[in-house]
C-alpha cells in the first residue's frame, strides 16, 4: 500500500511540474506577444482570454461533471456587478483583491445554487439554470439605484503600476492581467482533473449510480462542481467588467450563456484546450463577420445576426465532422501521425501532453 501511494505522490508531482512548465512556457509567449502588438489586438487578446476563463469553468460544469447550465452569462455578471460596486467606493483598490472577492461572490452564489441544482436533472436543471439567466438582467433593471438600471455602471480602467512607466498601455496591462487569470484557472482546472474531485466529476457524469455504489456523494460532487464553475465566471465577469468599462444587463444577456455553450461544443466537450479553441472561434467570428459586412455593404440588420448564423453554421460542421471539437480533430490528427511514426522503421513514440484525462494508474 505504501509503494502504491509512492508511486501515485510521484505521478501527482510529476504531472504538476509538467503542467507548471506548459503554463509558464504559455504565459512567457502570450506577453511577448502581447508585448509585440498594437491596442487593438490586446484588446482582443484579453477577450480570448476572459471567455477561456469562462469556458474552462462550464466545461468544467457541463462537459466533466454533466450539469448543464444556460445561466454561465448571469454568473458571469455577479462577478462584474461585484467588481463595480466594488470600484464605485473604492477606485484605487488593487486588481487582485477586486477579483478574488468576485471570485468569492459568485462562488457563494454558486453553492446557494448549486444545492437546488443537484435535486435536478437535465432538461428541469436547464430550465433551472435559464431562470437565473433571466431573472438576474431583471433584478439589475428593477434596482436602479444600486445597479444603474439599463445605463449600468462605468468601471475605471486598471492603471499599470509605477514600475512599468508613465508610458506603459493600459490595455497591454488588461491583457497581461487576464492572461495571467487565464492560464492560473487553466493550471487549477488541469490538475484538479487529475486528482480525486476530478475522477469523481467524471463517474458522476458517466453513471450518478455506479458512482454512488462506488461511495461518491453525488450531490456534494455536483455542488462542487457548480461552485468551482460559478467561481469562473465570477473571474471572467469581474474582467470583463474591466475589459468593457461599464457593466449593464444588455452585456450579460441570455445569448451570453448560449455563446459560452456553442464555444465549449465547437471546442470540444470536455477539454480545457476546447475551451481555449472556442474562445478564439467566440471573439474572432464577429471580427471576421463586421469586416466582411462593410465590404459587401451588407444591411445592418443582416450584419448584426451574422456572428449567430456563423456561429450555427460552425457547430453543425463540427457535429458532422468532429463531433468531439477541434481539440478533438487534433488530438485525432496527432493519433493519426503516432500511428504513421510507429510503423516507420527507427520511428519513435513521443509523449504527448494531455490536460484532461488523468495518466493511467493515478
Amino acid at each position: 500500500m505504501v509503494a502504491v501511494r509512492s508511486r501515485a505522490d510521484r505521478l501527482v508531482a510529476s504531472t504538476l511540474r509538467r503542467h507548471l512548465l506548459i503554463a509558464l512556457g504559455a504565459a512567457v509567449v502570450l506577453l511577448l506577444l502581447s508585448a509585440q502588438i498594437g491596442a487593438y489586438d490586446d484588446y482582443n487578446l484579453t477577450a480570448v482570454a476572459i471567455f477561456a476563463v469562462a469556458a474552462a469553468g462550464l466545461t468544467l460544469l457541463t462537459g466533466l461533471n454533466g450539469q448543464l447550465s444556460l445561466g454561465h452569462g448571469a454568473l458571469m455578471a455577479i462577478g462584474a456587478y461585484t467588481t463595480s460596486l466594488l470600484l464605485k467606493d473604492h477606485r484605487q483598490l488593487p486588481v487582485i483583491v477586486v477579483l478574488l472577492i468576485s471570485v468569492v461572490s459568485a462562488g457563494v452564489i454558486g453553492i446557494a445554487f448549486g444545492y437546488a441544482a443537484a435535486r435536478l436533472r437535465g432538461p428541469y436543471l436547464a430550465g433551472a439554470t435559464l431562470t437565473l439567466a433571466v431573472a438576474l438582467p431583471q433584478v439589475a433593471t428593477r434596482y436602479k439605484s444600486i445597479f444603474g438600471g439599463e445605463s449600468g455602471l462605468t468601471v475605471p480602467p486598471s492603471a499599470p503600476p509605477d514600475w512599468l512607466g508613465a508610458d506603459f498601455p493600459p490595455e497591454r496591462w488588461l491583457a497581461w492581467i487576464a492572461v495571467a487569470a487565464a492560464v492560473v484557472t487553466m493550471l487549477l482546472l488541469a490538475n484538479l482533473l487529475r486528482s480525486a474531485p476530478g475522477r469523481a466529476f467524471k463517474a458522476v457524469r458517466d453513471n450518478e449510480a455506479a458512482a454512488a455504489l462506488a461511495g461518491i456523494d453525488v450531490a456534494r460532487t455536483q455542488v462542487l462542481a457548480f461552485v468551482i464553475s460559478a467561481a469562473c465566471a465570477g473571474l471572467a465577469g469581474a474582467l470583463f467588467a474591466y475589459w468593457s468599462g461599464i457593466t449593464s444587463p444588455a452585456g450579460f444577456s441570455l445569448s451570453l450563456s448560449l455563446q459560452l455553450i456553442t464555444a465549449i461544443v465547437i471546442g470540444g466537450l470536455g477539454s480545457l484546450a476546447g475551451a481555449v479553441w472556442g474562445s478564439i472561434v467566440l471573439v474572432f467570428v464577429p471580427l471576421l463577420t463586421s469586416g466582411l459586412a462593410s465590404s459587401v455593404h451588407l444591411p445592418s440588420a443582416v450584419a448584426d445576426n451574422l456572428p449567430l448564423a456563423i456561429y450555427g453554421g460552425i457547430l453543425v460542421i463540427a457535429m458532422l465532422v468532429a463531433p468531439h471539437g477541434i481539440q478533438g480533430a487534433l488530438r485525432r490528427i496527432l493519433a493519426i501521425g503516432r500511428a504513421r511514426r510507429e510503423h516507420t522503421p527507427g520511428g519513435g513514440q513521443k509523449g504527448v501532453v494531455d490536460w484532461d484525462d488523468p495518466a493511467p494508474g493515478t
